[in-house]
């Protein structure tokens, strides 16, 4: 018998209770099912006392950030306002385990510490969706993708929530095979297991009920292309249909027109990247689009009754 697994989960206050449950339990499931100790776990925390989700759980934990144990996997497990918690002494003590030759990995926000950290360059790296503007916007080094999680890499990534189940299972199958893996599946009622390969929204035609082919791809042309925006004659032409055509579909599934579904696109982008990032105005406005920082402010305040600048200062 091997010796078992261990895996040495960081916390960062406020992380997600969710991604801590799914990363946990299919560990303990998995001792139970096989009848034996294939994994040990332990948490870590800055203080080494306690760290407290964001739902308000505070989680006992047996290391501090100064005394990290050896250990098989160290996971950096993150949530909400994770920037709010990066400390030096946190950066500096990944920078040192990672030259030692820790396997360090990420999960659902704490990709972003890993990026900061310099840890993902030149890497593939997943993070949940509702970071993903501002990710690229900050570490345009790092190759984001849009999987659930990223096991093929030096550096471990998940998405986060179940995503982290997904990943714990992956692990699961390479190390001890896919009967043990689908065993611990059944055992959660877990019957949407994701390969690495999937995609972490929903789809536009699974949200929309969308089955038209064109209509996906005018969307999918409209995402690639928020920072130098097409025009409707534009998307049209290299779809191969009218811009009449592309107004009728837009119109017939979405109810709105090419334009407005285009603008609120780069609207929404630019929301995530005043509230996840440091950019300035100016900054960005021109990587949503917009040609003026005074056009961007007027269209932003009749969107969503603010300016960019008091989007910003709300955050204070």
């Amino acid at each position: 018998m091997s010796d078992p697994e261990h895996f040495c989960f960081l916390l960062i206050e406020e992380f997600s209770h969710l991604a801590f449950s799914c990363a946990v339990e299919p560990l303990r499931i998995a001792n139970l099912v096989r009848g034996e100790t294939l994994y040990e776990w332990s948490f870590a925390s800055e203080d080494g006392d306690t760290a407290t989700c964001s739902n308000g759980s505070v989680t006992l934990v047996h290391h501090a950030l100064d005394a990290l144990p050896e250990c098989d996997r160290l996971f950096v497990l993150s949530g909400i306002h994770m920037r709010d918690h990066m400390t030096p002494a946190l950066l500096g003590t990944l920078r040192k385990a990672a030259r030692h030759g820790a396997q360090v990995d990420a999960l659902c926000s704490a990709a972003w510490i890993l990026a900061t950290a310099g840890m993902l360059d030149g890497m593939q790296a997943a993070i949940h969706w509702e970071y993903h503007d501002a990710f690229m916007e900050e570490f345009p080094e790092v190759n984001l993708v849009r999987n659930v999680f990223v096991a093929d890499e030096r550096r471990v990534t998940a998405s986060g929530g179940t995503a982290t189940a997904d990943l714990m299972l992956h692990l699961i199958e390479e190390r001890h095979g896919a009967d043990l893996a689908t065993a611990v599946a059944d055992q959660m009622v877990y019957t949407a297991v994701r390969a690495a390969t999937a995609e972490q929204k929903v789809s536009l035609q699974s949200r929309n009920g969308i089955r038209n082919a064109h209509l996906v791809t005018a969307i999918n042309r409209m995402q690639e292309s928020i920072e130098a925006p097409l025009s409707g004659a534009e998307i049209a032409a290299e779809i191969g249909i009218s811009t009449r055509q592309l107004e009728r579909l837009f119109g017939r599934y979405l109810n709105t027109s090419p334009k407005k579904y285009f603008m609120e696109l780069r609207l929404e982008r630019a929301r995530h990247l005043l509230v996840q990032t440091e950019a300035s105005v100016v900054e960005v406005a021109m990587a949503c689009g917009f040609e003026s920082s005074g056009h961007f402010s007027r269209v932003y305040r009749a969107a969503f009754g603010v300016t960019p600048m008091a989007q910003r200062a709300k955050l204070s």
